[in-house]
């Protein structure tokens, strides 16, 4: 997907990779960010920069024009046995 379509908070399958570490997935009531990047005193650097300032700017946009709960109610992942173990 293009950078510049990313819509927060709005499906569960975009998924942006800034640099070649960095992931931006989007999801319906979060936004999961994980990886690492290394932004550069350069033009690359820049880029990257942008790219990371966009998505953040955008959701923050969203975020601030939504009633929002104080927090939201997070599941830990279940934890099961291999069944090829």
């Amino acid at each position: 997907m293009k950078k510049g379509e990313f819509r927060p908070f709005m499906n569960e399958e975009d998924c942006v990779t800034i640099g070649e570490e960095l992931t931006i997935e989007n999801r319906i009531d979060r936004i999961s960010i994980f990886g690492s990047i290394d932004l550069t005193c350069d033009k690359r650097g820049l880029n990257a920069a942008k790219e990371l300032k966009a998505i953040l700017d955008l959701t923050l946009a969203t975020m601030e024009k939504t009633e929002l709960p104080d927090q939201i109610a997070t599941d830990k992942p279940e934890i099961v046995k291999n069944p090829f173990a």
